[in-house]
């Protein structure tokens, strides 16, 4: 099982500490750094500026929105940082959600599937070196009625792996069928057919299995004695995802809790949440809805979880280290113990 780790947004004064974390997670073999976006920094320049700083660990986004460029665009920046990084590159996309999407980009949230799709369709039309033409519910390549014609971007033709962030069951069926990988969260080992049926479904009416699929899964460590004040401190993390992630209508977390088996917990979060009753959210939560979707406890405990993981079928763990503090001397030695960890399961 391969290990991959989270950069965080760029701010002012973190870019040398940002660097120095991605190269020692590099020296430590780790297989991938992911660079997200979502209200900070955005995704691409930060692995453009470490393109040239590491050698051999692959820089991914995790995610660029689909919403905010156009599928072309999209393409051309993922041809950049290939060659910036000399194919080192994993482009990973995601639908987002409406509050971002509608509040900040200003673009119709629906239909996130047939915008996604129709992005990866143009993208590898892109990568592929073919000239564009492009007839989908969502995109029209040249735009009909116009002075647009047919385009070939100048760049030779390349493979660059694509992993999709998706939670819908629909959307899942589609990353089984279709993507390189699958960056999976609100995914428990306990209840891994919440999500692995609806990707094996996919997969299957493709012609594919599981295992064509790199199936990368963020999941919160934290190591230490007392597991009870862990799950204290993860519970208002886990009632946002419920309530914040997402609008009333549309929370894609919130709904891949439910099929874990956590539906009444998961809307009665919500509706605290949604009525602004956030510390009662918190402790609405109950404790296995942190413990089965962590990696919380001593050594023993933690070896114990990550051994879950990896016999659900997870190929690559994502790891979230927030609970070592800012990137600093606690989160390297974090990332040490875990790497130990996963080598000797």
């Amino acid at each position: 099982m391969k290990l991959a780790i989270e950069m965080g947004p760029i701010q002012p004064g973190t870019l040398k500490r940002t660097v120095e974390w991605v190269q020692f997670a590099e020296k430590l073999g780790v297989s991938m750094a992911f660079s997200a976006e979502a209200w900070w920094s955005d995704a691409i320049t930060p692995l453009a500026f470490l393109a040239d700083k590491t050698k051999s660990i692959k820089l991914a986004t995790g995610i660029m929105q689909t919403t905010a460029r156009t599928p072309a665009m999209t393409a051309m920046s993922a041809l950049t940082l290939h060659d910036l990084t000399n194919g080192r590159f994993v482009l990973g996309l995601g639908a987002s959600g409406p509050q971002v999407v509608e509040g900040l980009h200003s673009v119709a949230y629906h239909p996130p599937l047939a915008r996604l799709r129709e992005t990866v369709d143009i993208c590898r039309l892109i990568f592929a070196g073919e000239k564009v033409q492009y007839q989908g519910r969502v995109f029209q390549m040249p735009l009909p009625d116009s002075e647009g014609k047919p385009i070939k971007i100048a760049h030779e033709p390349v493979e660059i792996p694509i992993y999709l962030a998706t939670l819908g069951p629909n959307a899942l069926r589609y990353t089984g069928s279709s993507a390189d990988g699958w960056l999976g969260t609100s995914f428990s080992p306990d209840h891994p057919e919440a999500h692995l049926s609806f990707l094996q479904d996919g997969a299957e009416r493709s012609m594919r299995t599981l295992n064509d699929l790199d199936l990368c899964v963020s999941v919160r460590v934290e190591l230490g004695d007392d597991l009870a004040a862990m799950i204290e401190r993860r519970k208002p993390a886990v009632a946002f995802n419920m309530g914040g992630m997402g609008s009333a209508k549309t929370n894609f977390y919130n709904d891949a809790f439910k099929r874990a088996g956590y539906a009444e917990d998961a809307t009665a979060i919500q509706q605290l949440w949604i009525q602004g009753k956030r510390q009662e959210a918190a402790q609405r939560v109950p404790d296995a809805m942190v413990t089965q979707f962590q990696a919380l406890g001593d050594q023993a405990m933690v070896t114990e979880r990550l051994r879950k993981y990896r016999d659900a079928g997870v190929t690559t763990l994502k790891l979230g280290l927030d609970s070592a503090g800012p990137i600093g001397p606690a989160r390297y030695e974090l990332l040490e113990q875990i790497v130990d960890i996963t080598r000797n399961l």
